[in-house]
Order: structure tokens, then C-alpha cells, then sequence
């Protein structure tokens, strides 16, 4: 008997205990000039007022609330602060405002009018302001604005801060102003710590030299870095980078872009594409591999050139390019290979060179050497020039140095050639058409001569110092030789087979592309690779959710028959459009903008 009774004395002591703790944690009043009821309040309500030494101050669960006039609803565990209102979670965060609703029961606050809450990386300023402090979250949705000093100024419509994370999650709207550059984005998640800023939806980075356009981005505010991804673009003064995945660093002014890059360059009419791409502004430079394709855009016929890697460097008007490696060219009346190939836009002259890492004894060495065909002839040397007027952008002319050999087939027989070798040839151009060759030293011919019926006369072998070439409609109208040593017409049937053939004789017609796509025809299988690409947006949750509702509902039951306070002044849900239908009314925006643009 005497343990039960001390059983029930312990259980007294236990509830007694709870029911002073439970006591305990109501909002307590720790300084009043004048405590006061009044005939304006509810009854059991108390109005508390400052006086001349301080501020009325209440305490709650390790907050500290500071105000001018105050009104308790000890019943309902509420506090209505009034007038220069301070409001202090830890050493962390700091509120002020000019009207501040409190409950004890939800630890959900409400602010209004100039509010300013404060941590340590950043400052926000609104007019309305939600807390929760169990949740640790403060949200507006009536327009605000964050200052972070290193970073600079974000409005937004709606905005959400996680303590916890020292992250801002901001919707609708969205504007970072930087002295450097703003930003302009529909969703953006930023950390105060670090700086981190993940963008969603249509957004712009646009700075004083740069313009940076995607629908999914990170950007490192302290060190101005970032990945751009989702129809990623950067404007470089006149020059336009797109990509599936960009790479920029501001301090450096470089970019670099991955997978299915397109350079465009407005002011050179140039465009430039690959898998792989590095610019740097302040260089005006661009590095450029995987399939790299240069297009130089002209008005009736465009120059495409494909190598392994393309650099392009200088300003408009001192560019260089450099292609190696390969280097493919096409146009419609002239294509032609080299290892690499160097071309001066501002002397319009192309150079196609060598290699010269294989010895001329290299039994492929032939193969390597830059080779030109215009039309239905051939040329080949150990180095090709080829001169264009940089006003009309036709070509002019062209020089072959060393070993120079111009072939082209004849028109009616299967396997004859009409050949022209020597030390060095000289071409000139008329519309883009070559019609006057000289060969230059050591000149040797090999040529097919038809009458006007088109039959074969003979063919005609001759050896020279130099020739003369005069050409119309891709034919050899007239042949002057000069210094002639040794010249016999032969009947087809008379001329020795051995002899059909030059000595360095090689025609490459096979390797000829036709089209933009045969410049990659003999390119080793692609492979990108894989991007894994920023997080999908994770939209946020209600800000007043089941649990939030519960608390507000299980605040209201010890009072039925008054107002439940705890349910006053809940924010209003918002109806924010989808990223999907946003993304779409951005891409009909700017389709309209390029209609009306061309």
C-alpha cells in the first residue's frame, strides 16, 4: 500500500512538473514601463506600453521580441507587437518591423511594414513577412529583396529563406543586380554562404561584354564562374557560342562548351562547329575539335573547311585561322585536303601545307599532299596558296610550290589524263573559275588534242621550260610553250602505254568531296560524352502544408468560442505558371524576335 501511494505521489509530481514546464514555455513578459488592461482589447487581454528607459520586451523559446506598445492574449498565447519592433532568434537572426504578430503555441510570426530581417550573410527587405520557427523558413509573396554584398541585389515576387541551409529559394520575376552584370531568371535558389545561384526557367546573365542566355544554370557569385545548360548560348561582343553544355569564367573572359557547339561569328560571316570548343574574349581567340567544321558564309556560296581541330584567333581585322590535322575543304565549284591549312582573312590568303613530319620517301607521302580540284582539274604540291579578293571574296589565284601537277581527265576516254607537271604552277581565276595556268620550270605535258568534232587528233607529250595554259569552260583552249625542248604528237594507237603517266602522276578524284557531308566520311566514329546536367527544379512546398494547418487548428481548441489569432494573416497561395509553359512562351518570344531580326 505504501508503494502505490508513492507511486500516485510521483505521478503528481511527474504532471505537476509537465504542467510548470508547459507554463514555462508561453511567451513570458521580462520588461514593462506600464502594463494596463483596456476597453479596446478583448477580455483577459493586457496592453503593455515602454516607457522613457526601454523598450517592453518579451522572451519565447530563445526569441527575444522588443516593441513600443504591446498587446497579450494570455489565453490564446499571442502577441501583438506594435512600433519599432525588434525580433531575435540566437546571435543569428534579426527582424525589425513596424507590426509583428506572434504565437506562442505555432511559433509562427507575422510582419509587416519596412520589415528587414538580417542574418549574417545577407540582408531582406519586404513589406509582408511569414516565420515559422519550427520550420525555420520566412517567406514573402508581396515582393522583396535580398542584399548579399559580395554577390549583390535580388528582388523577386515570391521568396522563401531555409535557415537551416542559409538558402533563398525565389520565385517570379526574379532580378540579381551585380555592378558587374544582372541576371534575370524565373526560379533561382541561392545559397548566402557560398554564393551558389541555380537558375530554372528562361534566364539571362548580361554584362557589359557578355550576354548569357540558358533554361538551366549555375553561377558561383564569389568567383563569377558557371554551367550553363538547356539551350545555352553566350554573346561575345559580335560573337555567339550555343551549346549542350557551357562553361564561363567572367574573371578570365573564357568560355568552353561541350556536345553540339555552334560559334557564330556576326561581324567575319563565319560560323564554326564541333564537340569541343575554348574562347577566350580578350584574345578573340577560339579553339575548336571533334568534327570541327568552319563555315565562311558568302552570298552566293559558302566555304566549308573540316579538320580535327580549328583555332581561330584576332581581331576582325587581323584574323587568322589554323586548321590541322586532316583539313577538308568544300565548295561548290572547288574542294580540297591538306594536313593543315592557314589562312590570313585579312591578305585573303589560304595556305595548304605539307606534312612535315613524313619524309618525301614515305610510300604515302602523295597521299598527304595538299591537293585542289576547281571544277574538273586537279592540282597537287608539296604547298598550295590560294589568294582571294577579301572585298569580293572571289579567289584570284592560286600558287602550287614545289613538285606543282595539274591533271584532269579526258573527256571521252576511260582512263586518259591530261597532265601538266613542273616545278611550280601559277593559276588565275575569273568568277571563281580557273582560266590561266602557268607551269614554271621543268615543265612536262601530257595532253589529249580533239578537233571541233570532239575526235582525237592525238595525244601530245612535250617537254618545256615553261606553259602557258589559257582555259574556257573547264577546257584547254590553247597551250603556249615556252623554251619548248621536246614536243611529238602521237595516234592513240602509237603512244607507248608506259608512257601515259607522268612521272609523280597520282589522281585522287575518289577523295574529292561532293557535298558538305563527304567532309566527314572518313572520320572514326563519334563518341560524346555524357552530360549529366544540373538537378531537375524541385518546386517548394506550401509554405502552410498538413503540419503547419495542424498546428494553427490544435492552437485554436483551447478557445472555441473566440477567434482562433493563430489563423490570422496566413499567406494566400500562389499560382505560379509551370517552367514547361514559361520555357514555351520564351521560345515563341524569340522566334518572333529572329523572324523579325532577318
Amino acid at each position: 500500500m505504501k508503494r502505490f501511494k508513492f507511486l500516485i505521489l510521483f505521478v503528481c509530481l511527474v504532471v505537476g512538473f509537465i504542467n510548470f514546464a508547459q507554463e514555462k514555455q508561453k511567451i513570458t513578459v521580462e520588461y514593462s514601463g506600464n502594463t494596463s488592461t483596456s476597453p479596446d482589447v478583448e477580455d483577459g487581454a493586457l496592453v503593455f506600453l515602454r516607457d522613457k528607459s526601454q523598450q517592453v520586451h518579451f522572451i519565447h523559446k530563445g526569441v527575444n521580441v522588443w516593441c513600443d506598445k504591446a498587446i497579450y492574449y494570455e489565453d490564446q498565447d499571442y502577441l501583438e507587437a506594435f512600433s519599432n519592433v525588434v525580433m531575435k532568434q540566437g546571435d543569428t537572426i534579426n527582424m525589425v518591423a513596424k507590426y509583428v504578430e506572434y504565437s506562442g503555441k505555432t511559433q509562427r510570426a507575422y510582419a509587416r511594414g519596412n520589415v528587414v530581417l538580417t542574418e549574417p550573410q545577407s540582408t531582406l527587405k519586404t513589406d509582408t513577412l511569414h516565420f515559422d520557427r519550427i520550420k525555420q523558413q520566412a517567406y514573402y509573396n508581396t515582393g522583396g529583396t535580398v542584399v548579399r554584398d559580395s554577390s549583390g541585389t535580388i528582388t523577386s515576387k515570391i521568396g522563401r529563406y531555409y535557415m537551416s541551409a542559409s538558402k533563398y529559394q525565389f520565385v517570379q520575376d526574379v532580378v540579381l543586380v551585380n555592378p558587374n552584370y544582372t541576371l534575370n531568371t524565373e526560379r533561382l535558389d541561392f545559397f548566402t554562404e557560398n554564393g551558389y545561384a541555380y537558375l530554372f526557367g528562361p534566364s539571362t546573365i548580361t554584362g557589359e561584354t557578355s550576354k548569357i542566355y540558358c533554361e538551366r544554370g549555375f553561377y558561383d557569385t564569389n568567383k563569377n564562374v558557371g554551367h550553363f545548360q538547356k539551350k545555352a548560348k553566350i554573346d561575345y561582343d559580335n560573337r555567339t557560342v550555343e551549346g549542350d553544355s557551357l562553361y564561363f569564367d567572367r574573371t578570365k573572359s573564357f568560355a568552353s562548351a561541350t556536345n553540339n557547339i555552334t560559334v557564330t561569328d556576326t561581324l567575319n560571316n563565319s560560323i564554326v562547329k564541333g564537340h569541343y570548343a575554348e574562347v577566350w574574349r580578350e584574345k578573340d581567340s577560339v579553339f575548336i575539335t571533334k568534327r570541327a567544321l568552319a563555315i565562311t558564309i558568302q552570298e552566293r556560296d559558302s566555304v566549308y573547311m573540316h579538320a580535327d581541330t580549328l583555332m581561330l584567333t584576332g581581331k576582325e581585322n587581323n584574323r587568322i585561322t589554323r586548321a590541322y590535322y586532316n583539313v577538308r575543304l568544300y565548295k561548290s565549284d572547288m574542294a580540297g585536303k591538306a594536313d593543315s591549312v592557314h589562312v590570313d582573312h585579312k591578305k585573303g590568303l589560304t595556305q595548304m601545307i605539307n606534312l612535315s613530319r613524313f619524309s618525301t620517301g614515305d610510300a604515302f607521302s602523295a597521299k598527304r599532299k595538299p591537293v585542289l580540284w576547281n571544277l574538273g582539274n586537279q592540282m597537287t604540291g608539296d604547298t598550295i596558296h590560294l589568294i582571294s579578293n577579301v572585298i569580293t571574296e572571289k579567289l584570284d589565284s592560286l600558287k602550287v610550290f614545289e613538285n606543282a601537277f595539274l591533271v584532269s581527265k579526258d573527256t571521252i576516254s576511260e582512263d586518259g589524263f591530261n597532265q601538266i607537271k613542273g616545278k611550280r604552277l601559277i593559276g588565275l581565276f575569273k568568277d571563281n573559275e580557273l582560266y590561266n595556268v602557268d607551269i614554271i620550270k621543268n615543265a612536262e605535258v601530257i595532253y589529249y588534242l580533239r578537233n571541233d568534232k570532239n575526235e582525237l587528233v592525238g595525244i601530245n607529250k612535250s617537254k618545256s621550260g615553261s606553259i602557258n595554259i589559257q582555259i574556257e569552260n573547264q577546257e584547254i583552249v590553247e597551250t603556249r610553250f615556252i623554251n619548248q625542248m621536246d614536243a611529238q604528237l602521237f595516234p592513240e594507237s602509237e603512244f607507248p602505254k608506259a608512257g601515259k603517266r607522268l612521272r609523280g602522276f597520282d589522281w585522287r578524284g575518289e577523295e574529292r568531296p561532293n557535298s558538305v557531308e563527304d567532309l566527314f566520311k572518313d572520320d572514326p566514329p563519334l563518341e560524346l560524352p555524357t552530360i549529366k546536367g544540373l538537378d531537375a527544379y524541385v518546386p517548394p512546398e506550401e509554405f502552410i502544408d498538413d503540419e503547419v494547418t495542424k498546428r494553427i487548428n490544435d492552437a485554436g481548441k483551447a478557445t472555441p468560442k473566440k477567434e482562433n489569432k493563430a489563423a490570422r494573416n496566413l499567406p494566400k497561395k500562389n499560382t505560379v505558371t509551370p517552367l514547361t509553359e514559361r520555357e514555351k512562351k520564351q521560345k515563341a518570344l524569340n522566334e518572333e524576335a529572329t523572324k523579325a531580326g532577318q
